[in-house]
């Protein structure tokens, strides 16, 4: 069996969309119960409760989980209310280690998918369990790697699979944690239709402002669930603090969500995914402007220190070429990009302009 025929229906199981909830990190056997307890007692419709028992952090004598101990407490969570459990999973130990803590759901995360060898000591791991096995996405920008992690693990006998939509880091700073980067998320919906896939608005916005909005978006292009980090004292939270949201602020924003009904899979859920697509690339656009006006200003100091005018005819010669063989090249009008440019161009001159009158 190869990928695209795979049928991983074990979400069927659950209502729609799924939810998975609970705080990045097991802190304390309370912290869990009385998070856990507080979800419950929302009525909130969430059947998965979530905690990071290990934490792979990005520098070294951060909080990197409290190990072992945190699986008999994701164990009492599960005794008390009735919870199915989820945690991730980086190598063999943790496997071996949650499998007999009898832990329903494991993800590998997105600083694993990138390596081909972790996936794949995991994956050995793991060989023919019937545990649902999630995989979020690599932290670049890769689909191939995505797809890698998955036949790895299929490889293994492993077919209840699903994957994460968690968003991709990037260099620059924008409003984003990681940039949701919708095109590859969605490109591998299309290849893979009957894999479920799940988003993670924690990690894509980093905050807790963004989370309805990218949930419900997510929603509408035929995502099948949610995870959402959920402590009971979010701002009191030993790890990413500023994207949890307490059981109370979840069962609400769930209660908000609309699930786009099955009979408006064709034009509606088509046209769904193109505006979604245009948003993000909307909004890459203004983030690559803001940018080129910041260099605009490096570059109108320099002028200022050293008494050079604004505008210089030779670069907008050379601008104005370049623009007129990529329209070429792209199959686009060539009047639009000239006129694209010349706003472009007009404005960094406003900026410059603006650096130089401050004297």
């Amino acid at each position: 069996m190869n990928l695209k025929e795979l049928k991983s229906d074990w979400i069927d199981a659950f209502p729609q969309p799924m939810m998975i909830a609970g705080p990045c990190s097991a802190e304390s056997e309370s912290q869990m119960l009385e998070t856990a307890r507080r979800i419950r007692e929302t009525q909130a419709n969430v059947p998965i409760f979530r905690a990071g028992i290990w934490k792979p952090r990005t520098k070294p004598n951060g909080f990197e989980g409290v190990g072992v101990i945190g699986l008999n407490w994701l164990k009492k969570v599960k005794e008390e209310y009735g919870f199915k459990t989820a945690t991730e999973v980086a190598n063999a130990h943790h496997v071996f280690a949650a499998l007999e803590a009898d832990v329903d759901i494991l993800w590998i995360g997105a600083r694993s998918t990138v390596n081909p060898f972790t996936v794949q000591e995991i994956a050995v791991a793991l060989r023919g369990t019937k545990k649902t096995v999630l995989v979020k996405n690599p932290v670049n920008p890769d689909l191939a790697l995505w797809i890698g992690a998955l036949e790895r693990l299929l490889g293994q006998d492993i077919q209840n699979l699903g994957v994460i939509h968690r968003g991709f880091s990037t260099y620059q700073k924008t409003k984003y944690r990681n940039n949701p980067n919708w095109q590859i998320a969605l490109d591998f919906k299309s290849q893979f239709p009957d894999i479920p896939m799940l988003i993670d608005p924690s990690h894509i916005c980093g905050n807790r402002t963004g989370l309805a909005d990218i949930t419900q978006e997510a929603l509408n292009v035929g995502y099948q669930g949610a995870i959402i980090e959920t402590h009971a004292n979010p701002d009191e939270a030993w790890s990413d603090a500023a994207q949890q949201i307490t059981p109370e602020v979840l069962a609400e924003l769930i209660s908000n969500l609309k699930v786009r009904s099955a009979d408006l899979a064709g034009f509606e859920g088509d046209m769904g995914r193109h505006r979604t697509l245009i948003s993000d690339i909307d909004f890459q656009l203004i983030e690559l402007l803001s940018q080129r006006m910041k260099i605009s200003e490096k570059i109108g100091k320099l002028k200022k220190e050293n008494d050079i005018a604004i505008f210089q005819p030779e670069r907008w010669k050379v601008i104005t070429e370049y623009a007129t063989q990529k329209a070429v090249e792209t199959g686009m009008s060539k009047e639009f990009i000239e006129k694209i440019f010349k706003m472009i161009h007009e404005e960094s001159i406003e900026v410059q302009n603006s650096i130089m009158i401050n004297r």
